[in-house]
C-alpha cells in the first residue's frame, strides 16, 4: 500500500472527495484528514486523524526502546566482565537492573513522544499554521486508478507527495471492528 497526501484549503471540498472515494470502493480507514481545525472536521463529517496519532508517540517509543535494550545489555556485559556476578547473587540483580533500564527508556520515549509531532506529519506542519487541511489516501495498487479518478475532478487538491500507509490488515481489522461494534446493541 501507498499513502498519497494531499492538500487543499476547502472543507466543503473534501466532505465530496470522502464521498467520492467511498463510492469508489474506498473504505473510511484508508481516508484521513489532518487539520487544526477540529470544528470544522468535525461539522462536515470527515474522518480526522485521531489526536494520539498526531504525536509521534509510537516512533519515539520504538527509538527509544532500541536505546534502552542496547544499555541494558551494556549493563549485562559490564556486570559479567567486571566480576560482579560471581556473587551469591549471581546475575538476578544485574538482569533486574537491565529490565529496570529498559523500561526507563520506553517509559521516556513515550514522553518525547508527547511532545512531539508525528514524524510523518512534520513536513506538513507550516501548511497545517496557513489553515490548510491534508487528505491522506492509503491505497492498493489496485485502487490507484479510483484515486485519481476522484482527485482530477477536485481541482482544489494538490499533490503533497506519498509515504508509507497503514498496512491492509490493520485497515481491514479497524473497518471490521468498525462494523461490528455498530451490529452490537
Amino acid at each position: 500500500m501507498v499513502r498519497h497526501y494531499y492538500v487543499t484549503d476547502d472543507l466543503n471540498d473534501l466532505e465530496h472527495v470522502e464521498y467520492e472515494l467511498e463510492r469508489k470502493g474506498i473504505i473510511k480507514p484508508q481516508v484521513h484528514v489532518l487539520s487544526e481545525d477540529d470544528k470544522g472536521l468535525e461539522e462536515h463529517h470527515l474522518h480526522a486523524v485521531d489526536p494520539f496519532l498526531k504525536q509521534d508517540i509510537v516512533h519515539s517509543t520504538e527509538v527509544f526502546s532500541i536505546i534502552g535494550f542496547v544499555i541494558a545489555i551494556i549493563s549485562l556485559i559490564i556486570a559479567g566482565l567486571m566480576g560482579w556476578t560471581n556473587s551469591a547473587v549471581g546475575w538476578l540483580p544485574f538482569i533486574f537492573l537491565a529490565v529496570i533500564i529498559f523500561c526507563f527508556f520506553i517509559w521516556e520515549g513515550g514522553l518525547v513522544g508527547i511532545q512531539t509531532t508525528n514524524i510523518h506529519f512534520v513536513r506538513f506542519q507550516e501548511l497545517l499554521h496557513q489553515g490548510k487541511h491534508i487528505l491522506f489516501i492509503d491505497v492498493t495498487p489496485s485502487q490507484e486508478r479510483q484515486v485519481e479518478f476522484v482527485v482530477k475532478c477536485h481541482p482544489q487538491l494538490h499533490p503533497a507527495g506519498t509515504g508509507s500507509a497503514t498496512p491492509y490488515w490493520v485497515i481491514v481489522a479497524q473497518d471490521k471492528l468498525k462494523r461490528f461494534m455498530k451490529l452490537m446493541p
